[in-house]
Parts: structure tokens; sequence; C-alpha cells
């Protein structure tokens, strides 16, 4: 089995001021970070640069919640992928679930926002998942293997395998239900034989994280899970103490070898 180094993001959502930032960091410098683990902050665009000149001596790279399809243009409000690149990140998260509830973003246009980030430079992390209703009507892997093969077709699979992939089951964000490790496991396997069937040395190369609210209660459990290489971390990514905690953990479990 390839040996996947663990990945633990932090999606900061619309959270976070200036202030946030230098205690987050201050705080963050005073904890020991795994060398085994990519560790990675995702904070709102207006923070991006405050946030890499913090983290510049932490070994924490820097990610964009979101960017618009285009390189420039009349797009008012929006924020192109070569911008990100040049506030030094190296990450953009697209299709996260709010993205496609809240902002209409279809399979289409994520797969867009995928191709975008490549030619700029940047390492797309793919949001995929499920609504509870979707899951109730037995519908689930059909819905996250749309959502895959959407992307995987518009880019090719060899620029797919450049990406990461965060399952994110809907139904557990929020709502006070929680996916078990079980659950998770499942659609993780799901998704990597999806993968597999796009190109079979990258379904074993390629990392999919877990984004149903990993935290420091339930993130050994779901980081022993075979197919579970790391986390896409909402509200516990806030807590300086508590991200660092999950990326100890997922550190401590590659180096013993239990994923």
């Amino acid at each position: 089995m390839p040996t996947r180094r663990p990945l633990i993001a932090g999606n900061w959502k619309m959270n976070g001021s200036l202030a946030f930032v230098d205690e987050f960091a201050a705080r963050l410098a005073e904890l020991q970070m795994p060398e085994n683990v990519t560790i990675v902050v995702l904070p709102p665009a207006a923070y991006l640069e405050p946030v890499a000149g913090a983290l510049r001596d932490q070994p924490v790279e820097l990610g964009a919640q979101n960017a618009h399809i285009e390189s420039a243009g009349a797009y008012t409000g929006e924020i192109a992928p070569e911008m990100v690149r040049d506030l030094g990140a190296q990450w953009l998260l697209v299709g996260h679930s709010e993205r496609r509830e809240y902002f209409g973003e279809t399979d289409e246009v994520v797969a867009d926002k995928f191709g975008a980030a490549l030619r700029a430079g940047l390492s797309p992390i793919l949001c995929v998942g499920e609504t509870l209703d979707q899951r109730q009507a037995g519908e689930a892997e059909a819905v996250v293997g749309e959502q895959i093969r959407a992307v995987a077709a518009m880019v090719g699979a060899p620029a797919f395998a450049a990406g990461t992939i965060a399952y994110e089951p809907v139904w557990a964000i929020g709502t006070g239900q929680t996916a078990t490790p079980d659950q998770a496991q499942a659609m993780h396997a799901f998704i990597r034989a999806q993968l597999a069937n796009v190109d079979a040395e990258m379904a074993g190369q390629m990392r999919v994280l877990y984004g149903g609210s990993m935290n420091t209660e339930n993130a050994e459990q779901l980081l022993a899970e075979p197919d579970i290489d790391g986390g896409l971390i909402g509200g516990a990514s806030l807590k300086a103490d508590g991200f660092a905690a999950i990326a100890v953990v997922a550190g401590a479990m590659a180096s013993s070898g239990d994923n």
C-alpha cells in the first residue's frame, strides 16, 4: 500500500480578524508541530496576506477558500486564482458544500475552478459529499461519484492527480449528527474506487480527507481508517491548540504505521 503523507487543513470559513491572526500564529508557534504532516490554513481572502506573514517561519502552508474561474476581467468583488497565488497561497478549496448550496456552484463550475487552480499553480482540494436527503434516498454514492467524474472528465487524469479530495458528509456538518468511522471509511473507499476507474496508480497515491466535523475527540478513530488520509477541519481549526492536536495525532499515527 502506498504511503500517503497525512494532510490536515483548517478552513476558517468567514471568521477571524487581524487580532485573531496574530493570536493564532503566536499560539501555534509555541506548539510542537509534526514534521511528517502537511498542514494548511485556509483563512478568508481578506486575511491571506497577514496570515502568510504571521506563519512565515512555521511549517504551515496557506490556502484560499474560493477563487474565480477567470484570471482577470470585469468580475467585481471576485479574486482570481493567480491573485491568490501572489498572496502566498499554495492551495485552493473548490466545491465546498457551502459554495454549492449557498452560491449555486454546479459540478461544471466546480470542475472549471479545479482547472483554474491548476493553471495558476495551486493545488486544488476538491470537496465532494451528499446531503441528508440524498443519503436517506440511497443516492450518496451516485452523487459523490458524479461530482468526481465531472472534474476528472474536464481536466483529465494527469491533471486530476495533482489535487486532493475532501469528503464532506453534508448531513454531519453542524447538524448534531456524526458519521461513524465505519461510515466515513466506506465512502472514502468508494471514492478511491472511483479514482481507480480513472487511474489505478493515482487512486493509491491521492490523498482523501475527511471533512465532517473532525475534532480532537474523534480524530484518532477517523484517522485510523485505511482510506482516510487527513482532515478538512472547520470549527476546530479556529483554536490553535485543537488544530495542532489533530495534526499531532495524524503525525503519530503515520509514524506508527496505523494509517
